[in-house]
């Protein structure tokens, strides 16, 4: 049985960092790509970053490139979503998703963690 695990979020000022991680188990994920969503209340469900579990292509939403670093390490089945220079806009319950190819459509992901929040205060 798959599943992934988030840990990581929390309260922040803006301007300020927070690493998120989700830790997968269940399976081997060769071939799969992890993402990140993100939804805020009365909001959809948006893409946030994504990587392959194995090689180095990732993929990233315009509003958090150059701020949002996504990695991953093998050995540890785990994922992170590295958060800098964050802003109130993006508050929101993040999610880790996996599934067999990339998309920012969330409906392409196969599994999916319980979420953690991030708030960013101004």
């Amino acid at each position: 049985q798959v599943q992934l695990v988030e840990s990581g979020g929390g309260l922040v000022q803006a301007g300020g960092s927070l690493r998120l991680s989700c830790a997968a188990s269940g399976r081997t994920f060769n071939g799969y790509w992890m993402a990140w969503f993100r939804q805020a209340p009365g909001k959809e469900r948006q893409f946030v970053a994504a990587i392959r579990w194995s090689g180095s292509s990732t993929a990233y939403a315009e509003s958090v490139k150059g701020r949002f670093t996504i990695s991953r390490d093998n050995a540890k089945n785990t994922g992170y979503l590295q958060m800098n220079s964050l802003k109130p806009e993006d508050t929101a319950l993040y999610y880790c998703a996996t599934g067999l190819k990339m998309s920012v459509d969330y409906s392409a992901y196969d599994y999916w963690g319980q979420g953690t929040q991030v708030t960013v205060s101004s």
